[in-house]
C-alpha cells in the first residue's frame, strides 16, 4: 500500500469524524449556538460529512474511511482474484482510518474546548465521541449495528455500480444521502456507528484527552460499534456480490 493511499485515507477519515462528531457536540454542549437543536440535524451533518471526506480522499483512496468498507472491498477482490486488494491494503486502510478518526477527534475536542467545563452531564460528553444504546441489550445493539451496516455496504456497493463510482449517483453524493437515510431510518437504537472507526478511534481519544468531568468512555459496550459493522459490511457484500453481481451475470450470459 503507498503512502498516498494511507494519507489519503487519515485525512478523509479526520475530516469525516471532525464535521460528524462536531455536530454532536454542537447539538449536546452547553452554551452551544446549536444546543438542543435534534436528531435531524446531526443524521444531516453526518451524511454531509461523509461528502466531504469523499471530496478529499476519494481520487486518491477511494474513500473507504471505514473498516467494514475496507473489509467489504478486500472480500470483493480475493473472489474476483483480481490481487488488487491485498491484507497489506486492508490493514493499511484500517490504520489509516483509526488514525484519522483519533485525530478528527482530538481536533474537536479542541474546537470545543471551552464548552467541556460547562456541560456537566459526562453521558453527553462521551456521546459526542462514541456511540451508545437508547436501550441497552447487547444482543439487540449488535443486530442494530448488523442490520445497519448491511445496508450501507449493499445498497452502497449497489449505487456505485448503477452508474459509476464517478456519478453524482455513486459517488459522494450517492454515499452522503445514504449515511443520512441510515441516521434517520435507523439510527435511533444505537446511534448508528455503522463504522468501526468512527467510535473506537474517538472513544480511545476521549479515553486519553484531559476533557473536564468526563466520566467512563464506556469500554463494556465498545465491542459492539466495532463487530457489529464488521459483520454487517462481510453480510452486506456477500448479499450483494451473490444476491446480484451473480445473478445479473448468469440473467446477461448468452444463451
Amino acid at each position: 500500500m503507498s503512502a498516498e493511499k494511507f494519507i489519503g485515507e487519515v485525512l478523509g477519515t479526520m475530516i469525516l469524524i471532525l464535521l460528524g462528531d462536531g455536530v454532536v457536540a454542537g447539538v449536546l454542549l452547553a452554551k452551544s449556538k446549536a444546543f438542543a437543536s435534534g436528531w435531524i440535524v446531526i443524521a444531516m451533518a453526518w451524511g454531509m460529512a461523509v461528502f466531504a471526506g469523499i471530496a478529499v480522499a476519494g481520487t486518491f483512496t477511494g474513500a473507504h474511511m471505514n473498516p467494514a468498507v475496507t473489509l467489504a472491498v478486500f472480500l470483493d477482490n480475493q473472489v474476483k482474484s483480481t490481487g488488487a486488494f491485498g491484507v497489506d491494503s486492508l490493514l493499511g486502510y484500517w490504520g489509516g482510518e483509526m488514525i484519522g478518526a483519533m485525530i478528527g477527534a482530538t481536533l474537536v475536542f479542541l474546537h470545543y474546548y471551552p464548552h467541556w467545563a460547562e456541560t456537566e452531564d459526562a453521558g453527553l460528553k462521551l456521546a459526542v465521541f462514541s456511540t451508545g444504546p437508547a436501550i441497552r441489550n447487547m444482543t439487540w445493539n449488535l443486530v442494530s449495528e448488523i442490520i445497519g451496516t448491511f445496508v450501507l455496504i449493499f445498497v452502497g456497493f449497489s449505487l456505485a455500480n448503477a452508474a459509476g463510482v464517478n456519478s453524482s449517483i455513486g459517488g459522494a453524493l450517492g454515499w452522503g444521502l445514504l449515511v443520512l437515510v441510515i441516521g434517520l431510518g435507523l439510527g435511533g437504537t444505537t446511534g448508528y456507528a455503522i463504522n468501526p472507526a468512527r467510535d473506537l478511534g474517538p472513544r480511545i481519544m476521549h479515553a486519553v484527552l484531559p476533557i473536564a468531568g468526563k466520566g467512563s468512555s464506556d469500554w463494556e459496550y465498545a465491542w459492539i460499534p466495532v463487530v457489529g459493522p464488521l459483520i454487517g459490511g462481510a453480510l452486506g457484500w456477500a448479499v450483494y456480490y451473490y444476491g446480484i453481481t451473480e445473478f445479473v451475470a448468469k440473467a446477461l450470459a448468452p444463451k
